[in-house]
């Protein structure tokens, strides 16, 4: 039991620090139409990808810990790590995609 509240207290501060990260995303999303600033950037997948990763990442940083709590409590500790690792993998998906796009 005392192992299981530990890892409580973990996804706690895994759920502090994402929601912590939504100032940031919030950011992201009001300067995301800056990847269209060079103007073939309009054509470019890339740009398209990075820009609707940049805009939905607030939401992920919210529904993520929120999923990974209901699952907890549902006893599925399993997906309840997938679901908090989630906006990580996210925010490396839009570095790599923000690299590509030229500007």
């Amino acid at each position: 039991m005392r192992e299981r509240n530990q890892r409580a207290w973990l996804l706690g501060l895994l759920t502090a620090g994402w929601l912590a990260t939504l100032p940031f995303g919030a950011v992201g999303a009001l300067f995301s139409p800056l990847v269209f600033d060079h103007r073939p950037n309009l054509l470019n997948p890339m740009a398209w990808i990075a820009f609707l990763l940049m805009i939905a990442y607030w939401i992920i940083a919210i529904v993520a810990p929120f999923v990974a709590w209901v699952t907890w409590k549902r006893d599925q500790e399993r997906y309840a790590w997938i679901a908090i690792a989630v906006p990580a993998v996210w925010l490396t998906a839009m570095a790599v995609a923000l690299q590509f796009v030229p500007g």
